[in-house]
């Protein structure tokens, strides 16, 4: 019998053989919705709406600690570099994060994954303490986002924005001095935005970082809901399968240059450096090969106050993932 089974998740290179049905799940009739992760993470965080769905790392990790609804696979949609999510007034004089000290800051929201990882680099390769920082929460580009899951975290200054503004609004009008977000802040890279990027150059500095630590940072995982787990446990490893295979028919085509596979006219020779600087696989999945970078993002949440103990990368991925067969 074949399960048919609702997976969410980005549109992405990675992904796209999935939903196109080039790459089958062994054992699964799939139903791919193509959704927007701000999107994904409330139905499901809020309502368990998805068979299978992507979703924050720190979300994920806090839903582990609190009943745990579902149950992940280390597949990871999202990575990304988070040096070049700093934002500034482009009239200040910040050009360092130590400058940040006793300054107020806005974050969508705290317990989010990006924000997890700015606040940890920060902190340990920049000399800004999490908790020198007064944070503002809301929404980036619309009035009224709030924090998916419930926090505290004593001794951080956290406190919501006030109704009808955005965290954008703010930083323009100088409310307050900086913003740390995933997306970009609205108006910026237009003829009259006021707004900067703290570091002139983040793909320099984010490579610097990648070079010292061999750390690409995880954002998002892909979960089970665990009813649908519990009643079927092989979907964990057929999923992973698929995702890896999805993967691999993304890297395949970024080296091709006959017909571009994407709307960069230099992508290949980006491709190129990429593999030079981070290696032929430079996006992993399964925990081994992701070990530092798990490790890593478990001990900020735990230091930032998130978590009150510090979890391992085994304990928050199915156990059918942990390992393979060997013939």
């Amino acid at each position: 019998m074949v399960e048919r089974i609702t997976l969410a998740c980005g549109p992405y290179d990675r992904t796209a053989a999935l939903a196109d049905g080039r790459v089958r799940v062994q054992g699964v009739d799939l139903n791919y919705l193509p959704l927007s992760a701000e999107e994904i993470f409330f139905r499901m965080a809020r309502h368990g709406e998805f068979d299978v769905a992507e979703m924050s790392l720190s979300s994920y990790t806090l839903s582990v600690l609190r009943g745990r609804p579902f149950v992940a696979i280390p597949v990871f949609p999202s990575r990304t570099f988070r040096h070049h999510g700093v934002y500034v007034r482009g009239d200040s004089d910040y050009t360092d994060p130590s400058q940040l000290a006793g300054k107020t800051v806005g974050i969508p929201e705290y317990q989010m994954t990006a924000a997890v990882w700015i606040r940890g680099i920060l902190q340990e390769h920049h000399g800004l303490p999490v908790d020198s920082v007064r944070y503002r929460t809301g929404g980036l580009l619309e009035p009224g986002r709030i924090e998916k899951l419930t926090i505290d975290v004593p001794g951080v200054d956290i406190a919501p924005i006030p109704t009808g503004t955005t965290l954008s609004d703010m930083l323009e009008r100088g409310q307050i001095d900086a913003l740390y977000t995933a997306r970009t802040p609205r108006g910026f890279g237009g003829p009259d935005s006021n707004i900067r990027r703290l570091w002139s150059e983040p793909m320099d500095v984010e490579s610097d970082y990648f070079r010292q630590t061999g750390i690409f940072p995880i954002m998002h995982t892909v979960v089970i809901r665990s009813d649908v787990y519990e009643r079927n446990r092989w979907l964990a490893r057929s999923l992973m399968n698929a995702f890896s295979e999805a993967k691999a028919l993304a890297a395949e085509s970024l080296a091709e240059v006959v017909a571009l596979s994407n709307l960069l006219p230099w992508g290949y020779r980006q491709a190129e450096h990429v593999r030079e600087l981070m290696g032929a696989d430079h996006w992993p999945y399964g925990i081994e090969e992701n070990r530092a970078c798990l490790t890593t993002f478990l001990g900020y949440m735990r230091a930032q106050g998130l978590t009150q103990r510090l979890v391992s990368p085994e304990e928050i991925f199915a156990p059918e993932t942990h390992d393979e067969f060997v013939v």
